[in-house]
């Protein structure tokens, strides 16, 4: 277990952590609206649908976490756990700009973190 592989898993749980509060309790605050470039009457029509995606961040937040925890005593499992946790950030990032190239910074800011961990997981096995 090196410490860039849980420096750079912890920070991106931390950082999907704060995405989910942003996503799923302040949608509609002037600066969280400001930080996703909605209007306020976009965040109003879409704050359902935000609400669910943020918990999808919690919960990638959650299995990375969780992961961590088990590094020490049951090693496989907790990179099993902590590489599909960052995995899927990164993939949800990749997903982003993708889809959309306008949204390549939001897509560095949510995926670089992960894919730090997810290289220095691999690199681990």
């Amino acid at each position: 277990m090196t410490f860039f592989t849980v420096g750079f898993s912890l920070l991106a749980a931390l950082l999907h952590v704060y995405i989910w509060v942003l996503e799923s309790f302040r949608w509609t605050h002037p600066a969280t609206r400001r930080t996703f470039g909605t209007s306020e009457s976009e965040a109003e029509i879409t704050r359902p649908m935000a609400y669910n995606q943020g918990f999808y961040n919690l919960f990638l937040a959650i299995i990375t976490l969780v992961g961590l925890a088990l590094l020490r005593t049951e090693h496989w499992v907790g990179s099993a756990l902590a590489l599909a946790g960052t995995g899927s950030m990164l993939a949800a990032a990749v997903v982003l700009v993708t889809h959309d190239r306008r949204m390549l910074r939001p897509a560095l800011i949510q995926g670089t973190l992960p894919a730090l961990a997810v290289l220095f997981l691999l690199l681990e096995l």
